[in-house]
């Protein structure tokens, strides 16, 4: 029996998923991703994060390729470390989107991603990679366009929250979430990282049937659903899980670079 050829287009999330626990590149997934480059297909990160949060990952990849970041909102260039292309929330939307959800979900603290920096009131909650910024009450955080709007609750689970807010601005905006905490992320209508790769991939002329997507948390569903092919890691969230076409091994035991191995032997 032939075996298929290769995905030209490798999509994977970062962390959760291609990233261990501890937020490094394995020895064995860097080598796996220098099989996908070596074999002339398309390497591509797709992730919530900002590209502030990229240093390390584009040292790990030698500085080759794209990310597309802030869950679709940023096109990222790993090579010269600059942002090419963006797909903002506009100041009118934000200020609906803040005022909306401050009248009907208490509690909430809001953060701001724009395209070079970050911003926060001041009981928002930071956590992952992100030390004190620079604080800000909410007028300011909406005075000028923004990649990603973020809202936290200190006492409600995501996939409750994200419910409420869909309901309440999912008019307006694109609300996921890729955290085990109280914690929803915005981006512009319609911008996920599906709609990002994509556009991507139709620039190069990939079909969604030559790729291959990685992913753990709901805000990969888009992505995962738009390829040919799709990869939970053991640990994603349920949803994800339930969602895909193949569950491979956890983030700790790449189970990423598990996949690639055979798909590029």
């Amino acid at each position: 029996m032939q075996s298929l050829p290769a995905p030209r287009l490798v999509a994977t999330d970062l962390d959760g998923t291609a990233l261990r626990t501890d937020g490094t590149v394995s020895p064995r997934t860097a080598a796996a991703f220098a099989k996908v480059e070596e074999s002339g297909a398309a390497l591509v990160f797709v992730t919530g994060r900002p590209p502030r949060w990229m240093g390390g990952v584009a040292g790990a990849v030698r500085h080759h390729g794209l990310a597309i970041c802030a869950n679709g909102a940023l096109i990222y260039d790993l090579h010269t470390e600059r942002i090419v292309e963006s797909h903002l929330i506009t100041v009118d939307v934000l200020e609906e989107v803040v005022a909306q959800l401050r009248a009907n979900v208490s509690d909430l603290a809001f953060s701001v991603e724009y395209e070079a920096g970050f911003a926060h009131e001041s009981d928002f909650l930071l956590g992952g990679l992100d030390k004190a910024r620079r604080t800000a009450h909410a007028g300011s955080l909406t005075a000028r366009p923004c990649a990603k709007l973020l809202a936290l609750h200190p006492g409600m689970g995501a996939d409750e929250l994200q419910a409420m807010v869909h309901e309440l601005v999912g008019h307006l905006v694109t609300a996921t979430h890729s955290s085990r905490r109280g914690l929803i992320e915005m981006s512009a209508q319609g911008v996920t990282k599906a709609s990002a790769l994509a556009a991507l991939a139709g620039r190069h002329e990939i079909k969604p049937a030559q790729a291959v997507a990685f992913g753990d948390m709901p805000n990969d569903l888009p992505m995962l659903s738009w390829a040919g092919t799709s990869y939970a890691v053991a640990n994603a969230h349920p949803d994800v899980l339930a969602a895909v076409d193949h569950v491979t091994g956890t983030n700790d035991d790449d189970g990423v670079a598990q996949v690639i191995e055979k798909l590029y032997r």
